[in-house]
C-alpha cells in the first residue's frame, strides 16, 4: 500500500521485522574492477529460492533521482536499471526463479488516483517554477549573486506509462540485459527469469501476487509452498521484503544558488566563501550510496500472533482469518485505490484503535469480517459504527494536539531568538559549582574552521539586520504560518452538515444520497479486497478529451495543511467519448507506433531450455515447480533477436509463458499450504522467565545461530582509539 507513515509506523511499533542487509562490494585490482561472484552462499547468512521485483519502484529513482544527478540520456537511465537490478540481485541471490513486473494498464480506480496525482504534480511543478523566477528577481534587486540559471532538459515521468515509447525500449533493454547475465554470470546459470512488462495489463506489484497465487492454486504442485512469497495476505510464512532504508532530513542545496543550509525562501544571493584553507570543507551535496533493509514478514506474522490472538471466543481461533481482517481494516486507514476516512490517522493510533473494535466485534458476532478476500459486511457495520460513535472525540482531540503543538513551536523559537554571541565547544561557560571538564579536541583544524564560521554568521546576522531596519517581514518570515482555509471544521459542532455541503453540495439531511455514498464507498472497499485476494479484470485504459485535462483545478484540502496532501478535484472521463477519439488516431499511427501499442505479447516473458516450440504444459521438475504453458509463434524471432543484441554463445532463449487458467468462480483459498516450512520463533517467548534461567538473546540477522561477540573494556577503549584515528585521518567524511 502506498500509505504515508505506514511503514514508518509499521517499523517503530514492530522493530525487529526489520534487518540491515550485508551486500558484498565488487574489488578493483589494477583499474580492473572484478564482479562479485553471486553464486557463492548469500553473506546475509539466509539463502533465498525466489526475487520478486516491482520494477516501477527502480524505474523511477534511475531515471529521475534526488540525491544525485540526473542521467544524461535515455542510454544512461537504462545502465542505471540495470546497475540497481545488479545490486538486488547481489545481496538476494536468488536460487530458483527471478521474476520482474512492469506496471502495465491499471485498474480504473488506480487509474483516477494517478490522474489526481499527475494532474497534481504538474500543478506543482509550474507553482514552484513560478516562485522560482519571482525570489531570483528579489535576489537580484537586493544586490545579491546568483549563478546563472542552467537551462537543463527535464525527463517527463509521465513517461514510465504503459503504451509509451520509453516503455517499449525498457522493455527491450531488459531483454537484452536477461539474455547476457544469464549467459555470463555464473548467479543467473541455474535460475529461471520471467518478465512481465507493460504489455500485461496491471500493476506490478499485483501481477506479482497474481502469478503467486495461480502457482499455489495447483493441487498437483504442494512443493511450490516452501517458496519466497509476496505479504501477508499470500499466507506464506517465507517471505521477506527487501527496500530502501529511508533516511529523513537530506540535506538538499537551494534551488537558487547552490549552496547548503538553507531554503530557497531563505536564500539572501550570497556568494560561497571559500570553506577552509584549501576550500577542502567546500559545501556540496554528499552523495552516499543508497543503502537497504530486509522486512522479515515472518517477524511480523509474530507480532501480529500476539496482538490478535482473542481468549474465550466461542469458536477456535483462527490466525490465517485474524491476519486477513487486519490487512482489510489497513485499508480503512488508506490505500491505493480510495482516500481514507478523515477520523482514522496512522500517526493518531488509527490502526491500533480498530484492532481494540475489531476484537470486540468478534466476540459479539461469533465470526471474523473477511473470508478468502470476500467481505462480511454486517461485521463491518459494527466497526465503523464504533467509529463513528469516537468521531466527534477524535476530531476534537487533533485540533487539541495541533494547538498544542503551535505553541510548543513557538516558545521553541521564541528561545532559539536568543544571545547568538554565547561560545559553543571547547569555550563553552561552564554551569556554576559544577566541575570543570575539559572537552578533547580531536580535530583542531576543523574545530578553529567551525570558530571562524560561526563569527562570520554572527557578523552576517548583524549587518543584515542593519540593512532591513524598517523593511517589513514577510509573510513566511512571522511566528505563525498562515492557516488554509478550512470550511468544514471538523471539531466543531455541525461539522457533518458542513461536510456535506462543501464536498457534495448537498443537505446532510438527504438520506438518499447519504446511503448513495456509503454504498459507493463499501463497494470500493470490498472490491480493493478482491483484487488483493482473487483475480479481477482489467479495464481498457483512460486518457482524455481536451476537457478533461484542465491547466487549473480546485484542490481539496479536506482538513490537511500542504496541497500535497488533497485531492485534486478532476472531472470523470467519459469512456464513450474516449473511444471515439482513440479510433480517430488510429490511422494516423506510424507501423512502430502500431506495433508498440497492439504489442502481441499478452503474458510474461522468461527463459528456460525450449523442448518444444508449440503450446506445451511446462513440466514442475523443470522450472523448480512452475506450472504453467510456454509457446513460440516466430522461429526466426531467436535469430532477429540474438542479430539485435550481438550475445554470442547465449545460452538462453525468450519464450511466451501463459500462467495456469482456473474455471470462473474459483476461489484461491487464504491459508497457509500443506508442507509448508514454517521458520523458528524469533521474538522473546512470553514465558522465558518462567522456563529458563539464562537471559534472552535476540536473533541478529537470519541465522538463529550466529555466534555473537561481547566486548569488554579494553575493547571499548581499542574502538575509541580506532575512531580517533579514523577522524584524525578522513575528518571531512565523518562530519558529513
Amino acid at each position: 500500500m502506498g500509505v504515508p507513515a505506514f511503514f514508518r509506523w509499521l517499523s517503530r511499533k514492530y522493530p525487529s521485522i526489520i534487518v540491515h542487509c550485508l551486500e558484498e562490494k565488487a574489488k578493483e585490482y589494477n583499474g580492473i574492477k572484478i564482479p562479485v561472484d553471486t553464486s557463492k552462499p548469500n553473506p546475509n547468512e539466509v539463502e533465498f529460492d525466489n526475487l520478486y521485483l516491482d520494477m516501477n519502484g527502480i524505474i523511477h529513482p534511475c531515471t529521475h533521482p534526488e540525491d544525485k544527478p540526473a542521467p544524461k540520456n535515455e542510454d544512461e537511465m537504462m545502465v542505471a536499471i540495470f546497475e540497481y537490478i545488479d545490486r538486488l540481485f547481489n545481496i538476494v541471490r536468488p536460487r530458483r526463479v527471478l521474476y520482474m513486473a512492469i506496471d502495465g494498464v491499471a485498474p480504473r480506480a488506480k487509474m483516477n488516483q494517478q490522474r489526481s496525482r499527475r494532474f497534481r504534480a504538474s500543478k506543482e511543478g509550474v507553482e514552484l517554477v513560478e516562485e522560482k523566477n519571482k525570489m531570483r528577481e528579489e535576489v537580484i534587486q537586493r544586490g545579491g549573486y546568483l549563478p546563472p540559471e542552467e537551462i537543463k532538459e527535464r525527463f517527463d515521468s509521465n513517461c514510465i506509462t504503459p503504451g509509451t515509447e520509453f516503455m517499449d525500449n525498457l522493455a527491450k533493454c531488459l531483454r537484452y540485459y536477461i539474455a547476457d547475465r544469464l549467459t555470463n554470470d555464473p548467479g543467473w546459470h541455474n535460475i529461471t527469469v520471467f518478465l512481465s512488462d507493460a504489455s500485461v495489463p496491471g500493476e506490478g506489484e499485483h501481477k506479482i501476487m497474481d502469478f503467486i497465487r495461480r502457482q499455489r492454486g495447483r493441487a498437483e504442485n504442494p512443493g511450490y509452498a516452501d517458496l519466497i512469497m509476496l505479504g501477508l495476505a499470500t499466507h506464506e510464512p517465507n517471505f521477506t521484503i527487501i527496500r530502501e532504508e529511508f533516511k529523513p532530513n537530506k540535506p538538499r542545496p537551494c534551488a537558487l544558488c547552490g549552496q547548503m543550509g538553507h531554503e530557497i525562501k531563505d536564500c539572501q544571493g550570497l556568494a560561497r566563501e571559500k570553506q577552509g584553507e584549501h576550500d577542502e570543507f567546500a559545501d556540496t551535496v554528499p552523495v552516499s550510496e543508497q543503502e537497504f533493509i530486509f522486512i522479515r514478514l515472518i517477524v511480523l506474522r509474530e507480532y501480529l500472533e500476539r496482538e490478535l490472538t482473542m481468549a474465550s471466543l466461542p469458536f477456535p481461533f483462527n490466525f490465517e482469518r485474524s491476519v486477513d481482517d487486519w490487512v482489510f481494516m489497513c485499508f480503512f486507514v488508506g490505500n491505493d485505490f480510495l482516500p481514507h476516512l478523515p477520523s482514522l490517522e496512522i500517526r493518531e493510533g488509527a490502526i491500533d484503535r480498530l484492532v481494540g473494535i475489531y476484537k470486540d466485534v468478534v466476540h459479539k458476532t461469533g465470526g471474523y469480517l473477511t473470508e478468502n478476500g470476500f467481505v462480511n459486511l454486517e461485521r463491518v457495520e459494527l466497526i465503523m459504527q464504533a467509529v463513528g460513535v469516537a468521531e466527534d472525540n477524535i476530531f476534537k482531540k487533533r485540533k487539541d494536539d495541533d494547538e498544542s503543538f503551535k505553541r510548543r513551536m513557538k516558545e521553541k523559537k521564541k528561545r532559539m531568538k536568543g544571545p547568538s554571541f554565547v561560545p559553543g565547544g571547547q569555550f563553552a561557560p561552564q554551569a556554576l559549582g559544577g566541575r570543570d571538564r575539559p572537552i578533547a579536541v580531536q580535530n583542531a583544524r576543523q574545530s578553529a574552521y567551525e570558530m571562524r564560521m560561526q563569527g562570520n554568521q554572527r557578523n552576517q546576522v548583524s549587518s543584515n539586520d542593519m540593512d532591513n531596519r524598517g523593511v517589513k517581514r514577510k509573510a513566511e518570515d512571522s511566528d505563525s504560518e498562515p492557516e488554509p482555509e478550512d470550511n468544514v471544521r471538523l471539531w466543531e459542532e455541525g461539522w457533518k452538515q458542513r461536510y456535506y455541503k462543501t464536498k457534495f453540495d448537498v443537505d446532510a439531511t438527504d438520506d438518499e444520497f447519504r446511503k448513495k455514498v456509503v454504498q459507493s464507498y463499501v463497494e470500493g472497499l470490498c472490491w480493493v479486497l478482491r483484487y488483493y485476494y482473487q483475480v479481477n479484470h482489467t479495464s481498457a485504459t483512460e486518457s482524455s478529451i481536451i476537457d478533461f485535462y484542465p491547466d487549473d483545478f480546485a484542490i481539496d484540502l479536506n482538513g490537511k495543511k500542504y496541497a500535497w496532501q488533497g485531492v485534486a478535484l478532476l472531472p470523470f472521463v467519459d469512456e464513450r467519448r474516449l473511444r471515439a477519439a482513440l479510433a480517430d488516431v488510429y490511422p494516423d499511427l506510424s507501423p512502430e507506433e502500431g506495433e508498440a501499442y497492439s504489442f502481441i505479447a499478452k503474458h510474461p516473458r522468461f527463459n528456460i531450455p525450449i523442448l518444444s516450440l508449440k503450446d506445451t504444459e511446462i513440466p514442475a521438475e523443470l522450472c523448480h515447480g512452475i506450472q504453467g504453458t510456454i509457446h513460440l509463434p516466430w522461429f526466426c524471432f531467436f535469430f532477429l533477436y540474438f542479430l539485435c543484441f550481438v550475445i554470442t554463445w547465449a545460452i538462453s532463449v525468450e519464450i511466451k509463458f501463459k500462467d495456469p487458467q482456473y474455471d470462473d468462480g474459483f476461489v484461491f483459498k487464504a491459508v497457509i499450504l500443506p508442507g509448508a516450512k514454517i521458520p523458528n520463533k524469533v521474538l522473546k517467548p512470553g514465558d522465558w522467565e518462567q522456563s529458563n534461567r539464562g537471559p534472552w538473546r535476540p536473533q541478529l540477522g537470519f541465522n538463529p545461530n550466529r555466534q555473537q561477540a561481547h566486548l569488554d573494556q579494553s575493547g571499548f577503549r581499542n574502538c575509541q582509539k580506532l575512531l580517533f584515528l579514523l577522524t584524525e585521518k578522513h575528518p571531512k567524511k565523518l562530519i558529513s
